[in-house]
C-alpha cells in the first residue's frame, strides 16, 4: 500500500499545498473483475439501504472505499485510515481497548507518545452535544460518540496528536502538530483493511479546516486498475491540470442541518439525445435536509431516488431490447448479453449552472464475462437521497473549492497526474 504523500514541510511554516495518495480497499489483493464487481455492488447495496435522515444523529455509512496511510504519535505509530468525505472526525483505534476490531499494525497507545494531550470538556473542540452528554466538569476529558447508519462506531476520548505523513522523498517525513482526534477505545463495525478514518468533510473537526485549507481535488484511476493511486490535492495544489476537455461548474450546496457534506443540485439526466422525464425536483436539497444529492468518494456506485433511478433502468431496458434480469430490485439491474458489450449512448448528469457530467458507457456499465450480463452501475434508494459514487466519477478530477462554493470537473486521465 502506498503512503500518502505530501510535498511539503510542516517544521517551520504551514504550506499552502498538499499531495495525497488514496488507495483503494481492494488493492493489492488480487481479485477478479467480476469480484471487484460484487464486492462493489455488495458495498453500494448496503449504502443504499442504510438511508440517510436530516435529523438523525448517525452518519452515513461507513462503507468508505479509499485509504490513506499515516502515521500518529511521538514515536509514530501507522495509521490507515478509510478517507471519508462524508464525516469531520479522523479518528483511530487506542489502548487500552475495550472493544477493538482486528488490525495489522499495532493499536496506537495514547501514555506511549509524547505529544498526546487530551481535551477537555471545557474546549470549544468539544463539541456541545459530545459536552452534554458525557461531561461531568469543565475539566474531564471530552468524550465523543461517532455512530455510522450501518451499524459502525467509534467511542473515546477526543485529543490532540501530530501526525506524521510520509514524502515523496525517501526517508523524510512531514509532521503536523496539534491535530484534533478521536482516540477510540470502543469502535465496531467492518474496518475493511483500515485501522480508523480521516474526517474529510466541512466542519471544523475535518482535517480540512484544521490545515487551513479552502478546496480539495481528486482524480479517481481506473476501477479495475484497484493498484494504482488515485492523487488528492489539498490548497494551492487542488487545481484542475489543463486537458482537451472543457471545465464544467456547479454551485456546492450546504444542508443548514448536515453543514459537513457536499451537496449538489442534479436537475435531470439524459440518456443519448433522450432527456428522462424523471420530474422536476427529484433530487433536490429540501429545506428540512433531505433529498438532494451527496458527492462522496466513498460511495461506490451512483445511488438515484427511487422515481429517478426507474426512469434511467427503462431507458437503458429500451434500448438494449429486454428487461434486466432483477427488475423489480433496487439493486444495480442486469440485462443478458450473450454477444458481449452492446453500444450503448453517453450518460449525461445535468447540473445547476449548465455543467453537464458525460460519461461514457464505461463509467456508467459493465460486462459480467461469468454469466455474459451486461449490468448499469447504478442503484436505487428507499428514500429521496441520492450520491454520487466513485465509479462514475472514474477520470474525472473532482475541484471542490469552499472558497467559492463551487464543484468543477474535468475528464482527466488520471494515472497521469
Amino acid at each position: 500500500m502506498s503512503c500518502l504523500v505530501l510535498l511539503t514541510s510542516l517544521a517551520v511554516s504551514a504550506p499552502s499545498g498538499y499531495r495525497l495518495a488514496l488507495t483503494h480497499v481492494d488493492s493489492k489483493i488480487g481479485f477478479t473483475k467480476t469480484e471487484l464487481m460484487r464486492r462493489a455492488a455488495h458495498r453500494s447495496r448496503l449504502q443504499a439501504l442504510s438511508g440517510y435522515d436530516a435529523n438523525s444523529p448517525r452518519l452515513h455509512s461507513v462503507q468508505v472505499e479509499y485509504l490513506m496511510e499515516l502515521a500518529i504519535g511521538t514515536p509514530p505509530v501507522p495509521f490507515v485510515a478509510l478517507a471519508d468525505t462524508g464525516s469531520d472526525l479522523t479518528w483511530t483505534q487506542c489502548q487500552p481497548c475495550k472493544l477493538c476490531f482486528p488490525q495489522d499494525t499495532p493499536v496506537y497507545d495514547p501514555s506511549a507518545s509524547s505529544t498526546f494531550s487530551p481535551v477537555p470538556c471545557s474546549s470549544a473542540t468539544c463539541l456541545p452535544t459530545w459536552r452534554s452528554r458525557n461531561c461531568s466538569n469543565p475539566s474531564s476529558p471530552c468524550r465523543y460518540i461517532y455512530s455510522y447508519s450501518d451499524g459502525a462506531y467509534s467511542v473515546g476520548i477526543l485529543g490532540t496528536e501530530t501526525l506524521t505523513i510520509g514524502s515523496s522523498v525517501p526517508g523524510q517525513t512531514v509532521s503536523v502538530g496539534s491535530v484534533a482526534f478521536g482516540c477510540g477505545t470502543d469502535n465496531g463495525g467492518d474496518s475493511l483493511n483500515s485501522t480508523g478514518t480521516v474526517g474529510l468533510g466541512r466542519g471544523t473537526l475535518s482535517l480540512l479546516a484544521q490545515l487551513g485549507v479552502g478546496k480539495f481535488s481528486y482524480c479517481l484511476t481506473d476501477f479495475f486498475n484497484s493498484t494504482m493511486d488515485s492523487p488528492f490535492f489539498l490548497g494551492t495544489l487542488a487545481e484542475l491540470a489543463p486537458g482537451p476537455g472543457t471545465v464544467q461548474s456547479t454551485p456546492l450546496l450546504q444542508s443548514p442541518l448536515n453543514p459537513s457534506r457536499y451537496f449538489v443540485n442534479l436537475q435531470g439526466i439524459s440518456l443519448g439525445d433522450v432527456r428522462l422525464p424523471i420530474p422536476n425536483g427529484t433530487f433536490d436539497l429540501r429545506a428540512d435536509g433531505n433529498g438532494g444529492m451527496m458527492v462522496d468518494s466513498g460511495t461506490t456506485f451512483t445511488i438515484l431516488a427511487k422515481s429517478g433511478f426507474r426512469e434511467v433502468v427503462d431507458r437503458v431496458a429500451q434500448l438494449l431490447g429486454q428487461p434486466p434480469v432483477n427488475a423489480s430490485s433496487l439493486d444495480s439491474p442486469c440485462f443478458p448479453s450473450p454477444d458481449g458489450e452492446p453500444f450503448m449512448p453517453d450518460l449525461v448528469l445535468h447540473f445547476a449552472g449548465g455543467a453537464d457530467m458525460r460519461l461514457h458507457r464505461d463509467n456508467y456499465m459493465s460486462y459480467n464475462e461469468d454469466d455474459s450480463s451486461f449490468c448499469l452501475n447504478i442503484v436505487g434508494s428507499p428514500s429521496t437521497w441520492s450520491r454520487l459514487g466513485n465509479f462514475q466519477q472514474q477520470n474525472i478530477q473532482m475541484l471542490f473549492d469552499m472558497t467559492v462554493g463551487q464543484l468543477s470537473f474535468l475528464p482527466t486521465d488520471c494515472s497521469k497526474l
